[in-house]
């Protein structure tokens, strides 16, 4: 093979980092443009990333904005949520498992990190089945998993839960603030200070849900939007149809990742997941409470369920003080715009959650000087 043609599972990346065929669609995107103004929000925080990693936002014509949207799991769950997580890990001999994203995110008055140095038993783990090992080793303390994720993850906590069943694990538990994708984006196209007018849509998402769920912002809105990967061309590929669209006022629905995402999504993992949850209101940082956008524990697992397996005091929520981590969130501001960027808050030191994730917009654009 020839240098410079990396291969992940077998798939010849190349063609989708050809600079010339970058070149063809940026002059492409910028004919289509020509004197309009559009606005596009990419929702996949691994977008944003990719996005600042380009220097894509730099490039595009005048006329042309990228905002980021409510794409980082991490930064849209509520204070609400983090509060109780911290207040579950004050439960006498309770060990709380976390992804590594989730310990630094400022809560109330402390984080989870924190209170893992003021000697919580607070664990990091890179699969829920590692959370039920733990469980497994240590059958006399309740393991407590904060179930944080988009539709991408869920099929893997609600694995874990069937398997914990399975093998008899009663001292394990998941707090559930998982939230499903569609709904914030219905949220976002009826907010009259966010005018989008195309959605670059989640790719790693898309794999479960298919193109199906995203189809009422072409209904209800006239609002495009395109299925994008994560390599160059896949993203201008995506932004050159989204504009397309716009150009000819020809709303749809498209896929520009085929080669990871089929029409139909992927009907087992949706299954699964429909199998141990159910639709519930939750809160979103940012976009407030929004109906049927989260997921909680089926009655018939509740067993398995921290939130009504333990009554715990959670204090009063305060939000931190100057952050517009939430405006950014809905596109109603840049990171920029937050008084507080890459002033008092810094990856080093964050006072949001946006610049705690490695996939927040405050953190990808800090880190990418993309602003």
């Amino acid at each position: 093979m020839a240098a410079g043609q990396p291969v992940r599972s077998g798939i010849d990346f190349s063609a989708f980092r050809d600079p010339k065929l970058a070149r063809e669609l940026i002059e492409r995107i910028r004919g289509l443009v020509g004197d309009r103004t559009i606005n596009l929000m990419e929702v996949c925080g691994t977008h944003t990333v990719s996005i600042g990693r380009y220097g894509f936002r730099s490039i595009m014509p005048a006329g042309l904005k990228l905002l980021s949207g409510p794409g980082c799991p991490v930064c849209v769950t509520a204070n609400r949520d983090i509060d109780h997580a911290i207040a579950l890990a004050n439960i006498d001999g309770a060990i709380i498992t976390t992804f590594g994203d989730m310990m630094r995110v400022p809560g109330s008055s402390t984080s989870l990190a924190a209170q893992k140095a003021a000697g919580r038993d607070i664990r990091i783990v890179y699969s829920p089945l590692d959370a039920l090992d733990i469980a497994e080793q240590n059958p006399g303390r309740p393991v407590i998993f904060m179930g944080v994720g988009f539709e991408t993850t869920t099929p893997t906590i609600a694995a874990a839960i069937l398997e914990a069943e399975a093998r008899g694990l009663l001292n394990f538990s998941v707090y559930c603030a998982h939230k499903t994708t569609p709904p914030a984006l219905r949220a976002i196209a009826n907010d009259p200070e966010t005018a989008i007018d195309g959605f670059i849509l989640p790719g790693h998402v898309a794999t479960i849900t298919g193109l199906a769920p995203f189809s009422f912002l072409v209904d209800e809105f006239d609002t495009p939007g395109v299925v994008t990967g994560f390599e160059p061309v896949d993203i201008l590929q995506g932004i050159c149809m989204l504009v397309q669209m716009v150009a000819e006022d020809r709303p749809a629905i498209d896929n520009a990742y085929r080669r990871g995402v089929n029409a139909g999504g992927n009907p087992v993992a949706r299954q699964l997941v429909e199998q141990v949850f159910e639709p519930c209101d939750t809160t979103w940082r940012g976009l407030g409470p929004i109906a049927n956008s989260g997921l909680s524990i089926r009655p018939e697992f509740s067993r398995f369920d921290a939130r009504t397996r333990f009554d715990v005091p959670v204090e009063a929520t305060v939000e931190p003080r100057g952050c517009r981590c939430g405006d950014v969130l809905r596109g109603a501001i840049t990171p920029s715009g937050c008084p507080l960027f890459g002033r008092t808050c810094t990856p080093e030191h964050p006072v949001g959650p946006c610049m705690v994730s490695s996939e927040g917009s405050c953190a990808a654009y800090y880190r990418y000087r993309d602003y």
